[in-house]
């Protein structure tokens, strides 16, 4: 039984605790691993691309060519050193994002993969901002402090089609709501003043990227 099960996490069907929410904490070296393996790694997107800047199409289609997509997102995020990755940042227009994030530095670590993502929104009183320096890879060697929410609730489904349930707080809450940003056409420098986005593009231009990048497309 224990094998089936690892066997289950590695197709991309994860447990779920009482509340419902995956549990994508368990066995995470072995289930990227799986993944990245599996895949070919592929030159990032960069800020500028129209794929970056519109929103994604819906997964309809949960088979092999979508399995095969995430292994090679797994392996381009390797490759990045990203802490998580949305397909359209490797080009593709589909609403899939994996990850392989910590809850804090030093914290749990969370690996998983979400397609058709969505923000679930928490009432108003309930939701504390939380300043972070924030970065991406398809904004190379830019970083910039962005206030988001310290918790989020994504709703979505697995490479199988079965719905989930994804919940994260302080650094994964942020990688959580930036990777579903991207699948809507929105880059974590849209949310930026004029002044802190110039100065982001700025950091870029005079940066030179440690991993390889697409030409505009």
């Amino acid at each position: 039984m224990a094998q089936q099960d690892t066997d289950q996490q590695h197709a991309g069907v994860l447990p779920v605790d009482d509340e419902g929410y995956v549990v994508d904490t368990e066995d995470c070296e072995a289930r990227e691993a799986a993944w990245r393996e599996r895949g070919t790694s592929r030159p990032i997107t960069v800020v500028g691309n129209p794929v970056l800047h519109r929103e994604c199409a819906d997964v309809t289609d949960f088979g092999d060519e979508l399995r095969q997509l995430v292994a090679d997102m797994f392996a381009s995020q390797r490759t990045a050193s990203g802490v998580g990755l949305a397909a359209n940042q490797i080009g593709v227009g589909l609403k899939v994002f994996v990850y392989d994030c910590p809850e804090v530095k030093g914290g749990p670590r969370h690996v998983g993969v979400v397609c058709n993502p969505r923000l679930v929104e928490r009432p108003a009183a309930e939701r504390r901002l939380a300043e972070g320096k924030e970065g991406c890879l398809s904004v190379p060697t830019a970083f910039a402090e962005l206030a988001r929410p310290d918790y989020a609730e994504v709703t979505g489904q697995d490479v199988r089609g079965n719905p989930v349930r994804v919940r994260g707080r302080d650094f994964f809450a942020r990688c959580l709501q930036h990777e579903t940003d991207h699948l809507y056409g929105r880059l974590y420098i849209d949310r930026l003043s004029a002044r802190d986005r110039k100065d982001a593009l700025r950091q870029m231009a005079e940066g030179e990227p440690r991993y390889p990048v697409a030409d505009h497309g």
